[in-house]
């Protein structure tokens, strides 16, 4: 029986999503209704998004809540959520290999532009 080769510190992660079918489903309606009830804005970065959301009772519970799922599922990239000029605002970044699905995991219809 042999080994597993070791990823070295060039090795490229695998951009991919870890939910199966229902739970991407529920996912994704969760963010489309979080984006149509909260959502401020949604910019397109170097390395993935920024999406501007109404600080409002309820909306950091469920934001925290959805981007807990996707730290978990898409660990190949980086989720972080802050206060900025009185709005929520998550930004998530990836290598280059991972910007490009970021930009059409939220894309128009699941946040304003």
């Amino acid at each position: 029986m042999g080994t597993l080769p070791v990823p070295g510190p060039d090795a490229v992660p695998v951009v991919a999503c870890g939910l199966g079918g229902e739970q991407a489903g529920t996912q994704a309606e969760r963010w489309m209704r979080l984006g149509r009830h909260a959502g401020l804005g949604r910019v397109e970065t170097e390395d993935g998004l920024r999406i501007r959301f109404r600080d409002e009772p309820g909306v950091e519970e469920e934001l925290q809540a959805l981007v807990a799922v996707e730290s978990n599922c898409c660990a190949w990239a980086r989720w972080e959520v802050h206060r900025a000029d009185g709005e929520l605002v998550m930004h998530v970044s990836s290598g280059p290999e991972g910007a490009s699905a970021l930009h059409s995991m939220f894309s128009t219809g699941s946040t304003p532009e």
